[in-house]
Parts: C-alpha cells; sequence; structure tokens
C-alpha cells in the first residue's frame, strides 16, 4: 500500500504542460468510446464527431440512452454494495471514462472515507479531466493510470502504487470487455486481472449483449465508422463466462437495471441491452 494518499489537484490553466498530460494528443476528428459516452449521459465532454456518432446509434437503437443511464445507475449500485456490506476499501476502476457524477471514487468514499480507488483509461482527454477532477478525500486516495486494458501486467503493476494488491479488490470492468473484440482474448484479460488478486477481492463487469437485434445493428453501423474502436456485443451466457471460477452474487448476470434495482431518477426502462453482475473470488 502506498504511505501517502495520492490525491488529483486541478491545474489552474488547463493548458498548462497539455503535452505531458495528454491534451496534446486529443484527436477531436475521430469519435472516441469514452466521449460518446458522456454525450449520452448529458456530459459536456465531447466533440461534434461524438455526438454525431452518438446520434447516429440512437437512430437506429433510440434505448442507448437507456442503456448509458441504467448501466451507470448499476455502477453506483455494485460500488454502494462492495464498499458497505462487502467490506470493500480498494477499487481497481478500468476503462473509467470521463468523469461524470457519482464516479467510483465518490460512492465509495461516501461509504467508507478510506477509500483507495485506481482509474484507468487510455484517453488523453479523459486523463486531462481525470487530473483536474478526481480527487480523494484525506483519508482515502484516487490514482489515475494511462494505461490499455490488454496491457494487464503494467496495470497490476502501476496500481500497486496506490494500492495494496495483497488485500480485498474490487476489479471494475463496466462496458470495456466489447472492446477486445476476440472474446479468448477478453477472458484471459479477466483472468490475468484476477490471478493475482487475493481471496476476498470482486469482479464487476457489465457489457453490452445481443440480445436486441435494433442494439446490434446500431454497433455495426458504429463499428463501420472510420477511426472508431469497434464495440462487440455478446450472449448473456459468454458474459457470465468471465465469472467462471468465481462466485456470482444474487441475482447473478441479469439486465443491469435488474441487478438489485432501486428506483432510478428516470424512471424504469424495457429490458436494456446490457448484462451484468458481482462475483467474490473465493
Amino acid at each position: 500500500m502506498a504511505d501517502e494518499p495520492t490525491v488529483s489537484n486541478p491545474s489552474s490553466d488547463p493548458s498548462e504542460g497539455a503535452e505531458s498530460s495528454g491534451l496534446a494528443r486529443i484527436n477531436a476528428e475521430v469519435p472516441h468510446s469514452a466521449r460518446i459516452w458522456n454525450y449520452l449521459l448529458g456530459g459536456k465532454d465531447h466533440f461534434a464527431v461524438d455526438r454525431e456518432a452518438g446520434e447516429r446509434v440512437s437512430a437506429v437503437f433510440p434505448g442507448m440512452v437507456d442503456v448509458a443511464r441504467h448501466s451507470r445507475y448499476m455502477l453506483a449500485r455494485v460500488v454502494r454494495h462492495l464498499a458497505g456490506e462487502a467490506g470493500i476499501r480498494q477499487f481497481l476502476d478500468i476503462g473509467t471514462g470521463l468523469p461524470t457524477v457519482d464516479n467510483t471514487h465518490e460512492v465509495a468514499q461516501r461509504m467508507a472515507p478510506d477509500s483507495r480507488v485506481v482509474y484507468v483509461d487510455n484517453d488523453p482527454l479523459v486523463l486531462v479531466h481525470a487530473r483536474a477532477l478526481l480527487t480523494s478525500t484525506p483519508e482515502g486516495a484516487t490514482d489515475y493510470i494511462e494505461s490499455d486494458v490488454r496491457d494487464p501486467e503494467h496495470i497490476l503493476r502501476a496500481a500497486a502504487k496506490t494500492l495494496d494488491l495483497g488485500r480485498p479488490t474490487a476489479l471494475m470492468l463496466m462496458g470495456i470487455m466489447g472492446l477486445i473484440g476476440d472474446h479468448d482474448e477478453a477472458l484471459s484479460i479477466v483472468r490475468r486481472l484476477m490471478r493475482d488478486l487475493p481471496s476476498g477481492s470482486y469482479l464487476a463487469l457489465y457489457d453490452g449483449v445481443d440480445t436486441d437485434p435494433a442494439y446490434v445493428e446500431a454497433m455495426r453501423r458504429h463499428n463501420s465508422g472510420s477511426g472508431v474502436v469497434p464495440y462487440t456485443p455478446r450472449s448473456p451466457e459468454l458474459i457470465t463466462r468471465y465469472f467462471d471460477g468465481l462466485t456470482l452474487l444474487e441475482p447473478g448476470v441479469v439486465p443491469v437495471q435488474r441487478w438489485r434495482p432501486e428506483p432510478a431518477p428516470w424512471g424504469d426502462a424495457p429490458e436494456v441491452a446490457c448484462a451484468g453482475g458481482v462475483a467474490r473470488k473465493p
């Protein structure tokens, strides 16, 4: 465990040190999944190309906003459970996306102020915002790693500077494994990340599912765009395989709004095309 909390502080000038922070590498000409997601959630950190991509998806699949909202709401419920009833104090959140309301560290540290959270993403725009906004309680810690989920060795090595990976840790893979086109590779990444985490750790994961033909068609059209990273919806059965060898919590792998549901501020929705679950490492 790191000796001192790692706290990100906003710069007085966002352009200061832009090249080292990653700002100089932001490509506003190619849509990016984190920025599209931010747009669908009603955020403000996106470019015209991201808004256009989001509108194209929504034109084919109007339920995309419901997917974004309900999956985000599941994340909050999962973190509350893990930081509360499960007693987890360490979170490794990979593919965090752009900061919005109720980020992992905010939910966890409301439950337990000494929670330590490491975020991982590979988008320079996410890096800029994370450094400015992902601040911690004095008792806890937040840190940010610029890395790709395909490099689990680097992620675990860097996360160990803030987290004590000899203690139970929650691995959060929310909506990211669909960016790995080959399912066997995706399985291998999840298993490698979980392998070094001790007994009592948790895997929390959701991803888009192929149960709604309109959603599948929307993703097909999105994937055909120039420069985009393709996203692959999978069957609920394939998503369940990520939890092999772990003990699934009730209610298992279900559509995101059915995982220990609470009334949503925007009301209910039909079954959304995204499913996930939470499991404990024995």
